[in-house]
């Protein structure tokens, strides 16, 4: 089936033209002070934090693992006395009921580090949000030394899993192609024999001001089925394998952990988690597909796992 789809491809381009947990050991050494708000979640006093009347532009990261939490175009001056957000970057900030049994305590979702409070229905901002923070749960990453980070995914055809990550914010920019296996520049033909060990792939470059990688490694999981070996609906092959290629150990320990939690759900999980070696990118043809074409994915649909 997939081969007939390649070569309607083909016809049509005739006639037409893209912080999880850190170990223990690698969080960084906090001060006494530090200690007692991030860890024993006390409160640093009012007007006092470094951040309550800045202004700078970039990305504000958890002191403790360095996980970004909020960007500099969500803060706002709430007259406070404490660096105020009416956002948070997806993912990055879980919500606990506070040890008062009234108030919303908000913690670093990777480490778990105290952040300070979330507040609604104060009508501040068009958002209605207040997270109010303590300036020392948090340091500071000027935007023009704001890194882009990569992510390589393979779930089945290629066209599918790019649709699902085009317009996913965060997103800077994102590209198809073959990666695992041992040929190197191949064809789609080659890949298509199975004797290339590539999996078609897709690479992702994002922006950590406003996604991580634990947000595209859940939509990832949730728009292929990882239970399926060597296969994704009908397309068959060892090309077509699900594989997270990791760039790096806390790439490699997100994975892992949402696969974990997919199987203690019951899910069958066969993903494989790979270090990631050299991406082939694959014939523009292939690129932005369903935007050329103005077709949907075939054998892809999300279901909502988490």
């Amino acid at each position: 089936m997939r081969i007939v789809y390649f070569y309607i491809a083909i016809i049509f381009i005739s006639f037409s033209y893209y912080g999880c947990s850190q170990d223990m050991n690698n969080q960084k050494k906090l001060t006494t002070e530090e200690e007692r708000v991030i860890v024993h979640k006390g409160t640093e006093p009012p007007f006092t934090g470094k951040y309550y009347n800045f202004q700078g532009k970039g990305t504000y990261i958890c002191k403790r693992c360095s996980t970004a939490l909020y960007s500099s175009s969500d803060k706002f001056d709430s007259e406070c006395g404490w660096p105020s957000f009416d956002d948070e970057i997806p993912g990055a900030v879980k919500r606990l009921t506070d040890a008062d049994g009234r108030r919303t305590e908000i913690l670093c979702t990777h480490c778990d580090a105290h952040l300070g409070h979330v507040f609604e229905g104060e009508r501040l901002t068009d958002k209605n949000v207040r997270h109010c923070v303590n300036s020392i749960s948090l340091e500071f990453v000027p935007a023009d030394t704001t890194k882009t980070e990569k992510a390589i995914f393979a779930g089945g055809c290629f066209w599918g899993v790019e649709y699902y990550f085009k317009n996913e914010p965060g997103v800077k920019s994102l590209a198809v192609g073959y990666t695992g296996g041992t040929k190197e520049n191949p064809t789609y033909k080659e890949v298509c024999t199975g004797r290339t060990g590539h999996a078609e792939a897709i690479e992702i470059e994002f922006d950590p001001a406003k996604t991580n990688y634990e947000t595209l490694a859940k939509l990832f999981l949730e728009i292929h089925d990882p239970t399926q070996l060597d296969r994704q609906g009908p397309d068959m092959g060892n090309q077509y394998r699900s594989t997270v290629f990791y760039t790096s150990d806390e790439q490699k320990k997100i994975a892992a952990k949402l696969i974990s939690i997919l199987k203690d759900m019951g899910y069958k999980v066969v993903t494989e988690l790979l270090p990631a070696k050299t991406f082939w990118r694959a014939e523009e043809y292939h690129q932005d597909y369903y935007t050329k074409t103005g077709g949907a994915p075939y054998c892809h649909t999300r279901v909502k796992r988490f």
